[in-house]
């Protein structure tokens, strides 16, 4: 049988399948390294280059609206919190979230999963009018077309936190990729400079007690912000309908045997720091043990023009028939 292509970031908890020593039930696995990951998105979504590839959730349901030959299985291999991803202008003036209302703010492009959760959180939690926010952004969206009128695109090559040093706009949403990189997803992008902690132009969090209050959420709302789904292409299973159990069982067996290596999420420090906040596994996957986050994501989408007021929310139609047990 011929290979699955298939596309991670760098997850140690999905390495073992990547490297051989979990098997997709009939399927020989053939792993394409793309670096940033993010770059991987846009060509699975615009061209269907590989066959299974992490992708953001929302872009993915954006892909589906839009007729894309995408499913998914619920596979969350990235997650996190975003209190902390909004940073102001050293001499903005910010100091409440109603503050950002008539400033600008940048993101890296309008539907990153980090803009749909901040303002999500935002609008709900404090009342912010996101619609009176200028979104400024510095990189296209993976599906084009449900950008709104209150966005605005850099297009001189500066990089957000430049324009974020340089007073031009007021706040900035850091995200997975930061604020240092500038447009398009290439090579070293995630490496470049940030503002300098401590300098007089250096940003200042808007919410400096932003772990409290994540924890504070999510044990009100049992909202856990998703960063990632893995996706495959629709004809593969069309063609198996068992296909997505066995990719399911494939990621869920690769999670445990990492586990048994390396107790506690040692390998990596980030996802242990979140597994105390929420007194659990810091990556569950399956549909129900996901149900509320799943639940907020599309309502913000929807709340935000992502996707369509009548896009399916049912859950389990968001993915593949299969069988998810959480795991």
């Amino acid at each position: 049988m011929d290979k699955l292509t298939v596309v991670l970031g760098d997850y140690p908890h999905a390495q073992p399948l990547l490297d051989g020593d979990v098997a997709i039930d009939g399927y020989p696995v053939e792993p394409v390294e793309v670096t940033p990951v993010i770059g991987a998105y846009r060509r699975m979504i615009r061209d269907l280059e590989f066959d299974v590839c992490e992708l953001a959730p929302v872009s993915y349901l954006m892909a589906r609206q839009e007729g894309i030959a995408l499913t998914a299985v619920p596979v969350f291999l990235n997650r996190r919190f975003h209190h902390g991803d909004v940073q102001c202008a050293a001499h903005s003036g910010i100091r409440v979230p109603r503050d950002l209302e008539g400033r600008r703010v940048g993101v890296r492009a309008y539907s990153v999963s980090t803009g749909v959760w901040v303002r999500g959180v935002l609008r709900e939690e404090y009342g912010v009018d996101i619609d009176r926010i200028t979104w400024v952004v510095d990189d296209d969206d993976h599906v084009a077309g449900r950008v709104p009128a209150n966005v605005e695109r850099v297009t001189d090559g500066r990089s957000l936190g430049d324009l974020l040093r340089a007073g031009e706009i007021d706040a900035a949403l850091t995200g997975n990729a930061g604020t240092g990189r500038a447009g398009a997803p290439r090579a070293g992008w995630t490496a470049a400079a940030e503002a300098e902690a401590g300098s007089d132009d250096s940003p200042y969090p808007l919410f400096p007690e932003a772990g409290t209050l994540a924890v504070d959420h999510y044990l009100r709302t049992g909202v856990y912000p998703l960063h990632s789904l893995v996706a495959v292409r629709s004809e593969l299973v069309e063609s198996d309908p068992h296909l997505a159990t066995r990719l399911y069982a494939a990621f869920a067996d690769s999670k445990r045997r990492h586990l048994a290596a390396r107790p506690a999420w040692s390998a990596v420090p980030r996802l242990a720091r979140q597994g105390q906040q929420i007194g659990g596994d810091p990556v569950p996957y399956g549909i129900e043990a996901n149900a509320p986050s799943l639940k907020a994501m599309v309502r913000f989408a929807k709340e935000q023009g992502l996707l369509d007021p009548e896009s399916p929310a049912d859950l389990p139609s968001l993915f593949a028939a299969g069988d998810y047990p959480d795991a």
